[in-house]
């Protein structure tokens, strides 16, 4: 196969990976306390008296605790002056002691204990009953919050959060480019090692452990399509098996420091039809329409319509209809692989210099094929750029 598509092996190009060997530097103790600052700055324009953020990704945000939800309460309290209360059970304070990055105050809670009863007494210390609630707290604990402190009022954190999170610095942008760039390598030799009767699962575990060889944990997620799997957007039940002539589509990505790749290729395991190659040039010139409409002051919902609008004009559609775009063009990116603001009809949301984006307008040929090409950009202060290169054609998926 030419332009990288098949004629290598799996052992050969795991062996040709080198470790990463330029790591982006994390982000540091003094951005982590300014995103503090800025978060009290937008809890008393929202007048909110505290922000209460679980665990999940927006803890890692603000403290540098990489927690994952559980039934146990593990949050930080954010009052309007002072230093912030983290609550965590007392048999994890050893392990959050190690990571927490920022100056706060830990109160810890037994077994037989309730947290909710810690927040209570927190919020007591400083008068606070509006709290700003993280919309990622389960609502489980949302109403045990409500039984344990009287008279609050519990409103949406949403502001707060998303308007920290969504403008990125340039640290966040070099482990994000960082991680990008490590995963369109791994497609680069996912491509490379494809052959006739070739399993998904087969590539998945490549891809896995290529992104391990080139310095990730391994891949966050991995999507591979073969054929008419690919006319549905995340794939169907089952094993895929590779013939010539599928139509290919692998979306994979890894985290840096906690920040996602979110890579999607779309190419022809054999000499296209012309109906893929035209369907692949479609698809393409959409992405580039919406990578074009992109300026600080734009709504979101602009970037979707730039999109639809060649999808529409080349006879498809319209709207989610099919043969055409059966989704949104794009979803923010971070430490969250899907966040706030969306490239969607509706989100009126102005575009700011820092955003990141996905920019993925796919093209769903129903029970034929689906083509997709996901590349990411950042907004920047005339229009966007791009985190990594994009495919050049149906054929040459890799430049």
């Amino acid at each position: 196969m030419a332009n990288g598509i098949g004629g290598s092996t799996a052992a050969a190009e795991l062996a040709a990976i080198k470790p990463w060997d330029k790591p982006a530097p994390r982000i540091t103790r003094d951005e982590r306390e300014a995103r503090i600052d800025a978060a009290r700055a937008l809890m008393h324009k929202a007048g909110t008296q505290a922000l209460l953020i679980g665990a999940g990704a927006s803890l890692d945000y603000f403290t540098g605790i990489p927690w994952g939800p559980s039934e146990r309460l593990v949050a930080m309290l954010l009052p309007p002056r002072g230093l912030p209360v983290i609550i965590c059970p007392e048999f994890e304070r050893g392990s959050l002691d190690a990571v927490l990055d920022i100056a706060a105050e830990v109160r810890t809670w037994e077994e037989h204990e309730s947290p909710y009863v810690l927040v209570a007494h927190a919020l007591g210390q400083t008068g606070s009953s509006v709290v700003s609630i993280d919309p990622q707290l389960p609502f489980v604990m949302v109403d045990r919050l409500r039984h344990a402190v009287t008279g609050l009022r519990a409103i949406d954190a949403s502001p707060i959060v998303d308007g920290c999170r969504r403008i990125k610095s340039p640290a966040e942008l070099a482990l994000m480019r960082q991680a990008k760039l490590m995963t369109l390598e791994v497609q680069r030799r996912a491509a490379a090692i494809l052959r006739p009767g070739i399993t998904a699962t087969e590539v998945r575990s490549f891809i896995n452990d290529a992104h391990r060889a080139i310095g990730a944990s391994g891949s966050s997620f991995t999507i591979v399509q073969f054929g008419r799997s690919t006319a549905f957007p995340h794939g169907l039940p089952g094993e895929s098996v590779l013939a010539e002539g599928d139509m290919v589509l692998i979306d994979t990505g890894c985290l840096v420091a906690g920040y996602n790749s979110d890579i999607t290729r779309s190419y022809v395991f054999g000499e296209p039809s012309a109906d893929q190659r035209r369907i692949w040039d479609i698809e393409r010139a959409a992405q580039q329409a919406a990578f074009d409409a992109v300026r600080p002051g734009v709504a979101c919902e602009a970037i979707d319509w730039a999109a639809r609008h060649v999808i529409e004009r080349a006879g498809l559609g319209p709207d989610y209809r099919l043969p055409g775009l059966p989704h949104r063009t794009g979803h923010g990116i971070g430490l969250s692989i899907h966040e706030a603001p969306y490239l969607v009809r509706g989100d009126m949301t102005l575009l700011e210099p820092g955003m990141c984006f996905s920019n993925e307008p796919m093209i769903v040929i129903p029970d034929r094929f689906g083509v997709r090409l996901e590349d990411h950009f950042f907004v920047t202060a005339n229009g966007a750029e791009w985190f990594t290169s994009r495919s050049v054609a149906v054929d040459k998926p890799f430049s």
